[in-house]
Order: structure tokens, then sequence, then C-alpha cells
């Protein structure tokens, strides 16, 4: 335990005497209040601090405050020689309350228990259900009593657990659970490094430090304490055992001599403690030193000496602390100072020796049999494969790359050495790490000329590689592999083509297709290979492949069911042919199987979110977006984070949130080269351009929206250009620049031909409308309509009613302009589009008709996440199932609903259907001219307008 001057009388420190934690007031009754406070709602804190602050001391205190409330403590702390272990952290934290999980629902209990090993798994259980199950579990144990949480030397904590308490950490709203995370000042924490308050623990003042010292058995004094002071440098552990040093003065401690950092300094002053040890005591310290957390009872009974006689001069020493859960050591520096001061034959024997106990646990046997060998041992290799495996079947990809790395330096032949460094290349990709991944492939390399090898090593590396910025470096790494592949005609080429043909996607590059198409072209056109080859056509030109793939989508859709990975990709494929309801409806089918859509955004993740925006699925737009962005986030992944930021910011502006929509855009904007993310570019300015159309700016909206063509009026992408004509057209109109937007309009048509998509050519016909002289507009605001298909993305279809009621009724058609401004009113107002239901509101207040807001489309104020919530509960779910669906605790659920009833002015749940379904009362016209007119709209298209 980290040491800042904490006092206490009990056997777990006999060094101090005095009262508790020493110059950190402030931060002690911080961490109180958040773990005794009364709390309705979750907390999460990340206690920072060198090795020495006072940390664990603090997170003790906080874990001693909570039991005192009557609160439960669950706690996990984070080891090196365990990092690499898969969910031994989360085994750790849960150890106490496993029992609780057969209480979750099977789906939930089975992910969880697949993770832990504590049941086998015919596939890698799903990421997000393993959170979820935390999740329902901590919230279940919740429900009697506060929970605190403690996560502490989080930068050892392996990464699946990270991930989960990541997971847990972001959806936790309503329950009553407190996460405390201890974590070194520089150690970057996945998952944790933005959004949560921070509690830096910093040096002590000079003023704290004498105090510290002054409390010692033995207090320094003279030129011993100034020369303390400074080489401490405000560092609590630093001071007491430093003053320790100084006054029992070990051999082999150093004193306070030479210029080494307080961390060296600190191991060096706890290895020459161990010095003057018996030898008995000695070799159980080592075997503690060397044990995982879970092998601590191993240690503690695996030798004859490892008795209360054997312990007892540690204990005195201070560098050891017993009690009712077992013998730990006091702080990590002692644990790594007692290692590395042994010898690698001492090592050796103690790594042997746990080995030879842990029979029953292979996985942790076969990690001390590696720390054992420093030859290449064909056995201890299998072992290590054997725990990858495990591993991998339970989701923990890290902890199955480093077993896969270890296991290829300790196998015998070069051959199965580059292999499983392949592996490990593949397998690491999901954990995000561009850094290992390079690495483990650069190693590849070294070992091995073997072409497929090498292919499947870069193609893993171009792969991660594409969801960061540096598109230029990933398309050229992919198209070597795919060039190599097709000359040896390999299957690995269709692999790394379709992989190549996201990145063009992303970048937007011209250049790219070309050599896409000339590779794509001399490939044999086998069965094998029919659903890569849709892919790359579609992804790389989907304007010239339309034509040919949206007549056999179906099908394929049809043949892929059950298949939650074909069902995302081909979603992927409909959504880039603009066939919305299709991507929509296969989207939900896949993730209905599927619901992680995997460990990473995978290839065009984002398409997902785009396709609900389309649909008017905003807030479920908004809710694919934040979990891509909080797993790019964490990943550093830059791009794919970029990406989600986009459509979260379309959604803001469209919603006239603008300034949410500008900050969101910007971001996206700052993660990225436009030039190497092309198709970010033009989202973010569209979000952009939308936000100052919100606010009325024509002249910034068209800036904006233009930047999507160059100055000569190519399209800056070659797909998600096209999705903007309209709106250059419409900010040109109202700024008079009709000539360059008709002329950009044109050579638009032209360059796309007969192979534009009935979205794009519905786009461009209302464009016209808007950029033709009044008396020609007519005709192609018809044609805007026309096409029974615009129904799929409702607001698209809703501004076209808006223009054409506007044109009409500028050319006094009244009667014929309400219908189509009042459809495209109840748009707006479902959507919660404000900016545009306030212009259609004017338009028919224009024509004679008073129209407000009517009572649902309150439900356009609730968050993404409360909208999702209605609606879930309005078919008639349970909270459980709800959660279920979107990865929340019942309780959670439960809360949002409470809250949102007043805000949709109900009482109860049996209320919802109506608030979610009902219709809005009839418009009455202000005029009676107008009123035999407004009799005749249909009830269908006026029912936003109410009575004034």
């Amino acid at each position: 335990m980290e040491n800042d001057g904490r006092v206490r009388g009990d056997r777990r420190s006999t060094r101090n005497s005095g009262p508790a934690v020493v110059g950190r007031e402030t931060e002690t009754a911080e961490i109180i209040r958040r773990v005794t406070a009364d709390r309705s709602h979750s907390d999460v804190l990340i206690v920072a601090g060198d090795p020495g602050a006072g940390k664990s001391t603090l997170l003790d205190l906080a874990a001693d405050r909570a039991r005192d409330a009557g609160g439960r403590v669950l706690r996990a702390v984070g080891s090196q020689s365990e990092a690499h272990l898969g969910f031994a952290g989360l085994h750790q934290l849960l150890r106490p309350v496993l029992g609780a999980a057969d209480g979750l629902p099977s789906r939930q209990r089975s992910a969880l228990r697949g993770v832990l090993g504590l049941e086998e798994c015919a596939q890698p259980p799903d990421a997000m259900l393993v959170g979820l199950a935390v999740l329902t579990l901590l919230s279940d144990l919740a429900e009697t009593a506060p929970l605190l949480v403690v996560a502490d030397d989080a930068q050892w904590i392996d990464r699946g657990s990270l991930d989960v308490l990541s997971f847990v950490a972001r959806r936790m709203d309503s329950e009553p659970v407190t996460l405390l995370v201890g974590v070194r000042t520089a150690a970057a924490l996945p998952g944790f490094d933005r959004r949560y308050e921070r509690l830096e623990l910093g040096p002590l003042e000079a003023e704290a430090a004498n105090r510290l010292l002054d409390r010692q058995p033995a207090p320094p004094t003279g030129r011993t304490r100034a020369r303390i002071l400074q080489e401490a440098a405000g560092n609590p552990l630093a001071l007491v055992e430093l003053a320790h040093a100084t006054a029992v003065r070990h051999p082999g401690a150093g004193g306070v001599e030479g210029p080494l950092p307080v961390t060296d300094r600190l191991e060096r002053i706890f290895a020459g403690q161990t010095a003057d040890l018996p030898e008995p005591t000695r070799r159980v310290l080592l075997l503690l030193a060397a044990a995982d957390a879970a092998d601590v009872h191993a240690a503690a009974v695996g030798l004859p000496e490892a008795d209360d006689r054997a312990w007892a001069p540690a204990e005195r020493a201070g560098l050891v602390r017993q009690d009712g859960s077992g013998t730990s050591f006091r702080h990590p520096l002692v644990r790594s100072a007692v290692y590395h001061a042994a010898s690698f034959e001492e090592r050796r024997r103690a790594h042997l020796a746990l080995a030879e106990l842990l029979r029953e646990e292979p996985d942790r046997r076969a990690w001390h049999l590696a720390a054992a060998t420093v030859r290449p041992d064909q056995d201890v290799s299998a072992a290590l494969q054997r725990t990858a495996d495990r591993a991998r079947r339970r989701g923990g990809f890290a902890a199955a790359a480093a077993a896969q790395e270890r296991a290829a330096q300790l196998s015998p032949r070069r051959e199965d050495r580059a292999r499983l460094l392949t592996e490990a290349a593949a397998t690491a990709v999901f954990t995000g790490q561009l850094g290992w991944v390079e690495h483990l492939a650069a190693a590849v390399r070294e070992c091995t000329d073997d072409q497929a090898l090498l292919g499947r090593a870069a193609l893993a590396t171009g792969r991660l590689m594409s969801l960061g910025p540096r598109h230029t470096a990933a398309f050229a790494l992919l198209m070597r592999v795919a060039d190599e592949a097709a000359d040896a005609r390999s299957p690995l080429a269709l692999d790394a083509l379709a992989a190549a043909a996201v990145v063009r996607y992303y970048s937007g590059e011209e250049s790219q297709q070309r050599r896409i198409q000339d590779l794509f072209s001399r490939m044999p056109d086998d069965a094998a290979g029919a659903a890569l080859r849709v892919w790359v056509r579609a992804v790389s030109d989907p304007g010239s492949a339309g034509a040919a793939l949206a007549p056999v989508l179906p099908g394929l859709i049809a043949e892929a069911r059950g298949d939650a990975g074909h069902l995302t990709a081909l979603a992927v494929v409909a959504w880039l042919l603009d066939e919305t309801t299709l991507a929509g409806r296969t989207f939900d089918e896949a993730f209905d199987q599927w619901q992680a859509r995997g460990q990473l955004p995978d290839g065009l993740g984002c398409a997902a979110g785009w396709t609900r925006l389309e649909q008017g699925r905003w807030a479920e737009a908004r809710s694919v977006a934040a979990e891509i962005s909080a797993v790019a986030s964490s990943a550093g992944l830059d791009h794919a984070e970029a990406c989600a930021r986009a459509v979260d910011a379309t959604v803001a502006g469209l919603r006239g949130d603008t300034a949410t929509a500008r900050r969101l855009a910007e971001r996206a904007l700052a993660l990225v080269d436009p030039l190497e993310s092309r198709s970010v570019a033009v989202f973010a300015r569209r979000a952009l351009g939308l936000a100052a159309v919100a606010e009325g700016d024509h002249d910034t909206a068209y800036t904006q929206f233009r930047s999507a063509f160059t100055d000569d009026g190519d399209p800056v992408h070659y797909h998600v250009s096209y999705t903007v004509l309209a709106d250059v057209a419409a900010a040109a109109a109202r700024t008079g620049r009709r000539e360059d937007a008709a002329a950009l309009l044109e050579r638009s048509a032209r360059r796309l031909g007969t192979g534009m998509s009935a979205r794009v050519a519905a786009l461009i016909d209302r464009g016209r409308a808007l950029l033709a002289d009044p008396e020609h507009a007519e005709p192609y605001f018809r044609a805007a309509l026309a096409e029974p298909a615009g129904e799929q993305r409702p607001f698209e279809r809703a501004q076209a009613r808006l223009d054409y009621g506007e044109w009409l009724r500028r050319r006094r058609r009244i009667a014929e302009a309400r219908p189509l401004l009042s459809a495209a009113l109840e748009t707006f107002q479902r959507l919660g589009a404000r900016p545009w239901a306030e212009r259609a509101q004017a338009e028919l207040r224009a024509g004679g008709v008073e129209a407000t807001v009517a009572m649902p489309h309150a439900l356009t104020e609730l968050s993404p996440q409360q909208q999702q919530i209605v609606h879930l509960a309005a078919r008639g779910l349970t909270n459980r199932e709800i959660g279920e669906k979107l990865f929340l605790s019942p309780r959670t659920v439960g809360s949002h609903l409470y809250r949102v009833f007043p805000k949709l002015g109900i009482t109860a749940r049996s209320q919802l259907r109506d608030v979610v379904e009902a219709p809005p009362r009839e418009p009455v016209p202000t005029s009676g001219t107008a009123g035999s007119a407004a009799a005749r709209v249909p009830a269908r298209r006026s029912r936003t307008v109410t009575m004034r």
C-alpha cells in the first residue's frame, strides 16, 4: 500500500503514530464526501499520482468509510505480472459476489461466466454483453446498499477488465455506485483518459513534509533533515522511508546518497532492507513477489518455511502486512525491489515452485513456466499457445496476443515463431494498439521470408491503420499486400483489396480507385470471393456499381441471414447504394444477433449511424456515434472517432443545437488531415453548414456546403459530396450565387450520368427547382417528390415539401401549398428539427393557418437515450428487456422513465404509447377566406397543426 503518512494503530503499520493522512486534508475530505454522501446517482473519480504519493492510502480510507457507512466494497488491485492474464482484474473484483451472478439474465450470465473461464465458450462472448452483465450485477448489488468499486494500480489491470470497467463507467447513471480508479500519473489508461474528474496527488508542501517527518519514530534533524526533504521532493513515501533508512542505517540501503529518481531510490532502500532478513524470510518474500494476486495463497503455503515465523521479520521491517485476507506487500515498490534484487536463478526457482503449485490453473502455470525459461522450449511454448486459445475464446484479445507473442519467443522452430507472431498481430488488431501490431509485424519480417505470413501480418497492420489518420500509408501497405498476393494467386489478395477499398472511401482519393480497379479487373471471378467482390465494387465506386448491385442485394441479404458479420457488410453496401430502408432493416437484423458489432469500429462502422440519421432515427444515430466515439477514443483511432463526431454534429445541427454541432464538427476536423480523410471533412463541413442554416447565416452555410466541391466543381469526395448538392443550391438561392451553384449542379449531373441513385436524382431536381427561374421551377419540384422511395429519408423529403410549399404560396396557390407545408411541419416536429419546423410554421401562418408544436414532440426535447427508452417502453418492453437492448441497467432505465414522465405530461407507463402514437389536433384557419381551403387538407397531412 502506498504510504503518504497515514498513521494507523493496527498491525498493518508499525512505524508511525499520530493522526491520519498528513498533508492530504483536502483530498481526504473530497474522497470521503464522495463515498459517504447520500447518493442517488453514480460517481467516477480518477485518483492519480506518482508512486508513493498516497493513492492506495486514500483508496483504503475510502473503502473503510464506505463500509462504516453501511456500504459494500468491491476491490481489484492491478499487478504487472497479471497484466497479461485476460480478465484477471475482473475476476478479482467480482470473486466475492460471483454467487449473485446466478440471478442475471441467461445471456448475460453466460457471457460473464465465459470471460471469467467458469464455463466453455464456443466463440468469444459479446464484449458489450459482458459489460452489460457487470453493470447489471453491480446495479443489483447496489439495491440494498450503496456500492463502492475500487480499482487500484489500474495501469496494471489487464486490458479486457479495463475495457469492461470503462463500459460500466460510461453507463452508470442512476446507480448508487461510486467507482474510484487509482493510477500512476504518467500512465495511459484506455477508456478513462477523458471526461472523468481527476484528483491529482502532487508533492506535499514544505510545511506538510516537515509535519510528516516530525511524526516519524526518530525524526531527522539538521543537515540530514534538509537532505531528506530535498531528495524526497515532497513524495510522502520517500519522506517516510528515507527517514527510516537514515535512522536504522540499513547496509545497502544507500541512505540518502546519490542522485537517483525517487522511485529508484525507494527500490534501493527496500532492497537493502531485505538483505538483513533470514534466508527463509527472503525465500518466501521472493515467492510472494513472483506470484500473481490469485497465487498469493499458494505462495503462502507452498513452502515449509512459509509460516508466521518466516513472515514475522518482514512484517517487523515494514515490508509486508498481514490481516484476515492474508499476506501482501505494503507497496508495489517493495514487491519490485524484492523481485529485482534476487538473482535470475533465484527468480527462476520461485516461478518453477509456483508453476508446480498451480497445476490446476493452466494459464497461470504457463506464464510462470515462461518466466522461468530463457531458451526455446517447445513444451512451454505449447502451453502458452493453449493459454492464447482459451483467452481468445473468452474475448481476451490482449491476453491472447501477449501469450502468442511469448509463445513465439520460446518456440524452437523459426517457421513456428513466424506463424505465432503473425497470429499475434492478427489478434492484437482487436486491442486497437497499432504500435503493438506494427511491432509484431516487424518481428515477422525479421524471422521469415514466407510471403503468405508476411502478407497476413501486413494486412493486420493495414486494417488497423485505416482507422487512424494515416490513410495514404495504409493504402500503400494494403495495395502492396494485394499486389503480391495476386501475383502468388493467393486468396489474401481479395481480403487486402477489400480493406484497401475502405481506405479509398475514407480518403476519397481518385488515384486510389484507379489502382483498385486495375488490380480488381485482373482477379478471377470465382464464387468463393463473391461477397468480397460486391464489397470492393460498392465501397470503392458506388455510382458505377449501383445499377448492377441494387437488384441482387436483397437476395444476397436473404442468403446471409444468420451471419451477423456478412449482414453488417451488406447493410453498409445498401447504405452506399442509397437503399436506406433496406440498410436499416439489415443493420437491425445483424445487431440483434451481434449487438457489440465487434471489439472496434470496423470498416465503415459509422454507416449504421448515417443510416439511422437518414431514416429519421436520430436518437439511435447519436447512440451509435457515442459508442463508436468512446471505443475509438480509448484506442487512439482518430479517424474512427472523427467519423462518429461528424454523425453526432449533423444531428445536433439539424436540431438547432448549433453550439454543439460546431464543437463536434470542429473536433472531427481537428482529428484528421482533410486531404487524408475527405469523407470526414465533407461530412463535418456539412454539419457546420447546417448549423449556419439553423442560425439564418446563409453566407457561411454556402461556404461550408460549397467546400464539398473543388473550385472547378469536382466532388471532394466521390460519394459524400453529392449528398450536399441540394444544400448548396438552397444556400445559393438565398445569397445570390445561383449561377455558380447551377453550374456545379449540372456538372455533377453530367459526371454521374445514368448511374446516379434515385436519392441523388431527387436532390439534383430539388436543387434545380431552387435555382431555376420561378416560372420554370415546378416540374423540378414535382420530380423531386415523385419517387416513392424518397419517403425512406423523411427529413430530405420534408425539405423538398417545404421548398415546394413555399414556392406555391408565393405563387398564391395557397390551397395546394398547405398540405405540403403541413406534412413538412409534421416531419420536422417529429424529428425535432426546430429551425426547419419554425420555417414551416411561418409559411403556414402566412397561408392563413396558425401552427404550434404539438405535445407528442416533447419527445424531441429528451436525450437520444431517453427517446430510445420511451419508444421501447411504449412497445411494452420491461426495464430489463430495454436494458438488454440499450446496454443499460434496469435501474437506469427506470430512473430515465421517472424523469421523463413530467416532461411528457404523463403519470403512468401505460400512457407512453399514446404519447408516441397519438396524432395532434387539426389546424384551424385564421381567416374566412382560408377556411374552406384548409378544411380540404387531408387529416394525415395536417396532424401537426393545432388550434390557436
